[in-house]
């Protein structure tokens, strides 16, 4: 038999299923001090929204778009909110792309429970990278997702690609 060693999941494995944050996780992210932003996975703040990377990736790269407004009805956010999240899932996307190269992208949102939402009183966007056969037995068999880098190891990568970008942009 063989082994795969997945030490970054035992954090997720050992909390309690309910949780542990006090409040909103997108607003506690947000509100928290940008000195924290590494701790954070929070890799972009604009005016009105930012880019963070999910903590439970479906692959490396997994990113969210959210407002800091606290809604959970996309319909509620005004015009510039929308353009800006818009516009951070394009710099998502291209910073993904200089980052891991990948095939293509999912991009979406899961509004309310039963369309899937993990956090359903705040509106976010999901930016999933995905390569040519990237998927596998291990999500349906084990309930087990491979991920080949450490969050820290692409937070810092990501970062410096979003930084880069925006040197050139002046």
């Amino acid at each position: 038999m063989k082994h795969l060693w997945t030490p970054w999941r035992m954090p997720y494995l050992k909390a309690p299923k309910e949780t542990t944050m006090t409040g909103c996780i997108f607003c506690d992210k947000f509100r928290a001090n940008g000195e924290q932003d590494r701790d954070n996975l929070v890799l972009w703040r604009g005016q009105r929204a930012g880019i963070v990377m999910n903590l439970y990736p479906y692959t490396n790269g997994h990113l969210m778009v959210a407002p800091y407004a606290h809604t959970g009805e996309l319909e509620t956010l005004d015009a510039v909110t929308l353009q800006e999240m818009m516009l951070l899932v394009a710099q998502s996307i291209r910073a993904l792309r200089a980052y891991a190269n990948p095939h293509g992208f999912n991009v979406g949102a899961n509004l309310g429970k039963c369309a899937g939402a993990g956090v359903e009183d705040h509106v976010h966007l999901h930016i999933v990278p995905r390569w040519n056969g990237d998927t596998n037995f291990m999500p349906v068999l084990a309930e087990t997702r491979m991920i080949p880098e450490m969050l820290p190891d692409t937070y810092d990568k990501i970062f410096s690609v979003l930084q880069a970008d925006a040197e050139k942009a002046g």
